[in-house]
């Protein structure tokens, strides 16, 4: 089996306009597709995010999923950005907090992580 690439992500709001807002007008990722799912009472919006996609989904009342401490799944997502202060002070423009500034051990590149509506542990990573 070859994947040529991740196609897309999806994501799971308890709030879709308040994580609509942030997706879209914090973070800057383009709306490629919205649509109202009346059968599901539950919208699906399709957001350019670089080569990768997102969708997010709103159900009503979804269950919480643990992401402290460190539970079983998807730990994060990360997003690799040219210049960490930028994107750091945007964030932080929006009433967003970032954890300090880490470094990885390996590549000896910056990092740091936000928290998205639904505290969804989201990362950027300095290329």
């Amino acid at each position: 089996m070859h994947f040529s690439q991740l196609h897309h992500i999806a994501i799971l709001c308890s709030n879709y306009e308040r994580s609509k807002h942030f997706y879209t007008n914090v973070l800057g990722f383009r709306i490629l597709h919205e649509q109202y799912r009346a059968e599901r009472r539950s919208y699906k919006l399709d957001l350019q995010a670089g080569e990768v996609q997102i969708e997010l989904f709103s159900f009503e009342e979804p269950p919480k999923r643990p992401s402290e401490p460190e539970a079983c799944g998807l730990r994060h997502l990360a997003f690799a950005v040219d210049a960490l202060d930028a994107a750091i002070a945007h964030l932080e423009r929006h009433g967003i907090t970032v954890e300090p500034v880490r470094y990885d051990p390996v590549t000896g590149k910056r990092f740091t992580f936000f928290r998205d509506p639904d505290d969804l542990p989201l990362e950027l990573y300095e290329t």
